[in-house]
C-alpha cells in the first residue's frame, strides 16, 4: 500500500531551477537555503523531475541513463570547499546568464571545470576519500560500469548515438570493450567520479531535507531514452532489430488534442523478457530511485496496462495499436520483494477502467490537475468535490502553463465563468484561488509549482510539450523568496490542515 496518507503540501521545483552564480541550479548552498525557505513556508514534500544526465533538448525525460545522476547539477562551490577547485577556476562560468539556464553555454564550461576538479582529486585525494569513492563504485557497479563505458564511448565518438558507432562498439564486442577499458581508463574513472560526487552531494542535500521534515518525491518516466546506457547495455530487453534499431516505438494515439497523436520514439520493452527475469532490471531501477527519493511518481502509468505500439518507420502515431503490458505481474513482483510501494501513478489522459483497477489494486495514489477541471460539467474528476483521498492534486505540472499564464493565455470565457460559479465570486486572484482549492481538496497531498507560489506568468513556464528547444530553462530569483510569501503559504497550508502531523502551530 502507498505511504501517502496524512494531509500534506508539496512544492514542485526542479534543481536546475535553483538560483545561483554558475548558470544552472546546483546542489550547493543556494539549494540548502531554498529548502530552508520551503520548510518555513509549511511544505513537507519537495517534488523534483528526473535527475538523470540529460542529452539533446536538455529534457530530464530523455536521459542517457535511468540510474545515473546529472553531473551538471554538481555544486562547484562545494568542490572548492573540498579542495578540488580554486575560486578562480569557477570565475568564467560565473559570468554566464543567471536568470535562465543557457545549456549551450553552461555545459561545455561546466564539463571543463569538472574535468579540472577530477584531475585535482585524482592527484591529491587521501586514503579516506578514495575509500568513499571505492565504496560507492562497488555498491553501484552493476549500472555504473555500463554508464561509464557508454558516456566515454559517446564522447569518443563525437556524441553520436550508439547505433551509429562502429559495429564492435555498437554491439559490445567483448574484446573491443576490454580495449576501451584500457585505452579510455581515465575517461571511465572520470565518469565514475562524477557520479560519486553527484551522489555525495545529493545525499547530503537529502539529509538536510529530512532534518527539515521534507520528504522528496522523484519522477520516473516509464520509458527510457533510446540513446542511453540502459538500451545499449540491455538490447535483449527492448524491441530492436539485429543492428540495434527500434522496430516499434512508444507514443499515444490520436485524440482531441492531436489528430496525429504523439510519437515519442522511445523503444518499447520486451515484457516477456522482463517477466522471465522476474522484472530484475525494473526492480534494480526502482531500488536505485528509492536510494534517492522517499516517493516516486511514475510517468505514463497507463503503460503498465497497455502501450501504444507504433511501427518505427511510421512518421506519426496514427498507425499504432494497443499492446497489453503485464502490470499486475509487475506490481505483484515489486510488492513481493519490496513490501510497501511508495509510488504515485501519473494517470492522466485517456484512462481506461483496467488502468484504474490496476492503480487501486495496489493502493497507488493517482493525480488530479485543477487546470483540467473546468470542462465537462460537475462530474469532471478533477473538480475538487470529486477528488479521492488517496491522490495527489496539482494546480498544474511542469507540462502546464503557470496558473497565471493559463488564466491570461488559455482559459476561455466558459472556463472563467465556471471557476467564478464554483467559488461563488468573481476571480480577481486566479492563482490564489487555485492554490486555495488545491490545499482545501480532500486529496491527501497537494503539490503546487514554485511558479504558482510566486504568482508568475507564462514566461516562467518550465516546458512547452511538442517544442524541442528552449525548455527547462526557468530559474528562481532568490530575492522573490521573501518571508512574506513564506508566511502567506504557511497560513494557507495551516488553514487547510496540511502542516506536519496536522500541527496547528506556526
Amino acid at each position: 500500500m502507498s505511504t501517502i496518507r496524512e494531509r500534506r503540501a508539496g512544492l514542485l521545483l526542479h534543481p536546475t531551477s535553483l538560483p545561483g552564480q554558475t548558470g544552472i541550479g546546483e546542489l550547493g548552498s543556494e539549494a540548502y537555503g531554498v529548502l530552508d525557505w520551503i520548510a518555513q513556508a509549511g511544505f513537507t514534500l519537495w517534488q523534483v523531475l528526473p535527475l538523470g544526465p540529460t542529452g539533446y533538448g536538455d529534457s530530464p525525460y530523455q536521459c542517457f541513463s535511468a540510474f545515473a545522476g546529472n553531473p551538471y547539477l554538481i555544486s562547484l562551490e562545494r568542490l572548492v570547499g573540498w579542495g578540488w577547485l580554486d575560486e578562480g577556476d569557477i570565475e568564467p562560468i560565473g559570468r554566464l546568464e543567471q536568470e535562465r539556464v543557457n545549456y549551450g553555454a553552461v555545459i561545455p564550461l561546466k564539463v571543463e571545470v569538472l574535468d579540472k576538479a577530477f584531475a585535482a582529486w585524482d592527484q591529491k585525494a587521501g586514503s579516506e576519500e578514495r575509500g568513499r569513492f571505492d565504496h560507492f563504485y562497488e555498491t553501484n557497479r552493476d549500472w555504473l560500469d555500463d554508464y561509464a563505458l557508454f558516456s566515454s564511448l559517446k564522447q569518443f565518438h563525437d556524441g553520436k548515438p550508439w547505433n551509429q558507432w562502429p559495429e564492435h562498439h555498437r554491439d559490445r564486442d567483448t574484446f573491443a570493450l576490454e580495449e576501451v577499458r584500457r585505452e579510455l581508463n581515465d575517461r571511465l574513472r572520470r565518469a565514475q567520479w562524477m557520479q560519486y560526487i553527484f551522489n555525495r552531494q545529493w545525499q547530503d542535500l537529502r539529509a538536510h531535507a529530512a532534518d527539515l521534515g521534507l520528504a522528496i518525491m522523484g519522477d520516473m518516466p516509464i520509458f527510457v531514452a533510446y540513446d542511453s546506457a540502459d538500451v545499449w547495455a540491455n538490447r535483449e530487453k527492448f524491441h530492436l532489430d539485429a543492428d540495434g534499431n527500434p522496430t516499434v516505438v512508444a507514443g499515444v494515439p490520436p485524440d482531441y488534442f492531436s489528430a496525429t497523436g504523439q510519437r515519442w520514439g522511445n523503444p518499447l520493452y520486451r515484457w516477456e523478457v522482463h517477466r522471465d527475469e522476474d522484472f530484475a532490471w525494473w526492480q534494480a531501477r526502482i531500488r536505485r530511485a528509492l536510494e534517492q527519493f522517499d516517493l516516486i511518481r511514475i510517468d505514463h502509468f497507463r503503460g503498465f496496462a497497455a502501450c501504444w505500439e507504433i511501427p518505427a518507420d511510421e512518421p506519426t502515431a496514427v498507425n499504432g495499436r494497443w499492446v497489453d503490458a503485464p502490470g499486475d505481474e509487475f506490481f505483484t513482483s515489486l510488492q513481493r520483494s519490496m513490501g510497501s510501494l511508495p509510488l504515485v501513478a501519473e494517470d492522466l489522459g485517456e484512462i481506461t477502467s483496467d488502468v484504474i483497477e490496476l492503480r487501486k489494486k495496489y493502493g497507488l495514489p493517482g493525480m488530479g490537475i485543477l487546470q483540467f477541471a473546468w470542462k465537462g460539467g460537475p462530474s469532471n474528476a478533477f473538480l475538487p468535490h470529486n477528488h479521492e483521498r488517496n491522490s495527489v492534486v496539482y494546480t498544474g505540472t511542469h507540462d502546464n502553463n503557470t496558473t497565471l499564464g493559463w488564466w491570461d493565455e488559455e482559459a476561455d470565457d466558459d472556463i472563467r465563468k465556471a471557476i467564478a460559479d464554483y467559488i461563488g465570486h468573481d476571480v480577481t486572484d486566479p492563482t490564489g484561488d487555485m492554490l486555495r482549492m488545491a490545499f482545501a481538496s480532500v486529496a491527501d497531498t497537494a503539490v503546487v509549482p514554485m511558479q504558482d507560489v510566486l504568482r508568475l506568468d507564462e514566461t516562467a513556464k518550465m516546458n512547452r510539450p511538442g517544442i524541442e528547444t528552449g525548455n527547462w530553462s526557468w530559474r528562481v530569483n532568490r530575492d522573490h523568496l521573501t518571508p512574506e510569501i513564506a508566511r502567506e503559504m504557511r497560513g494557507m497550508i495551516k488553514r487547510y490542515n496540511r502542516l506536519a502531523n496536522g500541527s496547528t502551530s506556526g
